[in-house]
């Protein structure tokens, strides 16, 4: 019994490590640059790309072969001495702009910037609206429901307050 439950945690713990080491794995070393500097610049690059493939997920992150073509693709750029926004147009303009993963703010993404604000203010406003007839409302149904007595109180009160 306990080798058997032996046997499963070791089994759990190197399910959970591999799945841990698999986005490490995504930048090979015979991709890296020599130079830290540019290396460093390529990988800031890569998290802001999409992966084509995978789609939710950054080019530095996929294994999948097209994700390695465009990390190969953004450190030869960089080491024929374009700049970090001259590399990311030249992917917008080979790829389209679906390879970032956050779109520049354009006529064409502008939906896409501000259909999220545009819905939150539409919530916040019914609500507002309704929570202000309910309180309305509810204000007629308690006074409709007040005994005599009530109502000569609530009259009274009404007169010091006025």
């Amino acid at each position: 019994m306990k080798r058997a439950y032996l046997a499963a945690v070791l089994l759990l713990v190197a399910f959970i490590l591999s799945i841990g080491a698999e986005p490490l794995r995504a930048v090979e070393p015979r991709e890296m640059l020599s130079n830290p500097a540019l290396e460093a610049r390529a990988r800031t690059l890569s998290k802001e790309l999409r992966c084509m493939v995978c789609q939710n997920e950054s080019i530095d992150d996929s294994a999948a072969p097209l994700a390695h073509d465009i990390r190969v693709l953004v450190r030869e750029r960089l080491k024929a001495g374009d700049s970090d926004a001259q590399v990311l147009n030249f992917l917008v303009a080979r790829y389209g702009e679906f390879v970032l993963l956050r779109p520049r703010l354009s006529w064409h993404t502008a939906l896409l910037w501000g259909l999220p604000p545009a819905i939150c203010l539409f919530g916040i406003g019914v609500l507002l609206i309704v929570g202000r007839q309910r309180g309305a409302s509810m204000t007629a149904e308690q006074a409709e429901n007040l005994t005599p007595a009530e109502e000569t109180r609530l009259s009274e009160l009404l007169r010091k307050e006025g």
